[in-house]
């Protein structure tokens, strides 16, 4: 199953979820974050939910719902760098709160003794991938437009 990965600059690619034990994952959804990521926090972007109609509530179906990780400590880096689709998702805009850093869209199931990450079902995966590249290819004409202007 299929994860996707948003950059800062608003690259969206897609990676296989990894394979291993949890502490294999987590460091492999570590390194995938990057910008020695230590830590993944899971965020529950309220316009991932509302407006683009992806499920937050996991079920024992792999992949159904849809989670979004973030670095937890990416505000204390040195070189903070906000991700755009991530703090439009997160509605910064409203808090003033944002995401810092490369961010990952991952499932989410029931399994065993509670919730745990898994890769996205193929439905998600593709409908997400292309509301991201959409983001992505609007973000990026109107950065492109601000530096004509100057």
């Amino acid at each position: 199953m299929k994860i996707i990965r948003v950059t800062t600059d608003n690259k969206v690619t897609a990676h296989d979820y990894p394979e291993g034990d949890f502490s294999r994952q987590n460091t492999a959804l570590s390194e995938l974050i990057g910008n020695g990521c230590e830590l993944v926090e899971r965020v529950h972007p309220k316009r991932l939910y509302e407006k683009l109609k992806f499920s937050c509530q996991p079920t024992m179906n792999e992949g159904e719902s849809v989670s979004m990780l973030v670095d937890e400590e990416g505000l204390l880096k040195d070189d903070v760098i906000v991700n755009p689709i991530g703090s439009f998702l997160y509605e910064t805009d409203k808090h003033g709160y944002i995401i810092a850093g490369n961010i990952l869209f991952v499932g989410e199931q029931i399994a065993g003794d509670g919730i745990s990450y898994c890769g996205l079902s193929d439905i998600n995966f593709n409908r997400l991938k292309t509301c991201l590249e959409q983001m992505a290819s609007i973000l990026n004409e109107e950065v492109q437009i601000c530096l004509e202007l100057r």
